[in-house]
């Protein structure tokens, strides 16, 4: 039986000076090492996608053979920003205010999820893989670039300055164990790779790349 989301959980207040920063202090990350990742990533995107967490639109210059991308984006300072990426997309892109959290689409509805960098960031980590997997079909995957807790005396750091790191980076908690929680809520992991990227403090802020679909019962 399909169901909806009906809750009207998680609307996002926003962070303005955080969306207002975001691409361009983004730019010369894109321009880096991003841009690759995602074109890599989203290469592997089919038929009708979600993307939760779309923040001003990164990811959709990457989108080609897919029928439709949804975003979903509940932070009203990023989305204001999505306007000029969603006309030069090469894909209809709808967007939606909803978070991840509380989505308000049927079971089901898409064929792949995408989720980059915002499992960081989410309020609710396990309730957003329950929705992502909930209104994902049956052969679905979820897509995702996402940076996540460290090992050893690292890890230790990152609990340190996690408070302050969210206020500055828009809600982000950057020792959460990410894959961990994908293969809880059900996943199994398809492909992954893990990588530090080339930036200031790379030894705290570990990413993983991968695709994960849902385990049968």
């Amino acid at each position: 039986m399909r169901r909806l989301n009906n809750k009207a959980g998680c609307r996002d207040e926003g962070h303005p000076v955080f969306a207002a920063l975001y691409d361009p202090i983004g730019a010369c990350m894109e321009r880096g090492w991003m841009g690759g990742r995602r074109a890599r990533l989203l290469g592997g995107a089919s038929g009708a996608v979600l993307e939760v967490g779309g923040g001003t639109g990164a990811n959709l210059p990457h989108y080609r053979d897919v029928d439709r991308v949804t975003v979903a984006e509940p932070d009203p300072f990023m989305r204001q920003r999505l306007g000029p990426k969603r006309a030069d997309a090469r894909v209809p892109v709808e967007v939606s205010s909803a978070g991840a959290e509380a989505l308000p689409f049927p079971d089901g509805s898409f064929d792949t999820v995408v989720s980059t960098l915002v499992l960081c960031t989410v309020r609710d980590q396990e309730l957003s893989l329950e929705e992502i997997r909930r209104v994902l079909r049956p052969g679905g995957r979820l897509l995702f670039i996402e940076h996540v807790r460290a090992a050893g005396s690292a890890a230790r750091w990152q609990d340190r300055i996690e408070p302050l790191w969210g206020r500055i980076f828009g809600g982000c908690h950057p020792n959460r164990d990410t894959v961990a929680a994908i293969e809880g809520a059900g996943f199994g992991i398809e492909t992954f790779e893990d990588f530090y990227p080339p930036v200031l403090l790379s030894g705290l802020t570990p990413h993983v790349q991968g695709s994960a679909i849902i385990r049968r019962a």
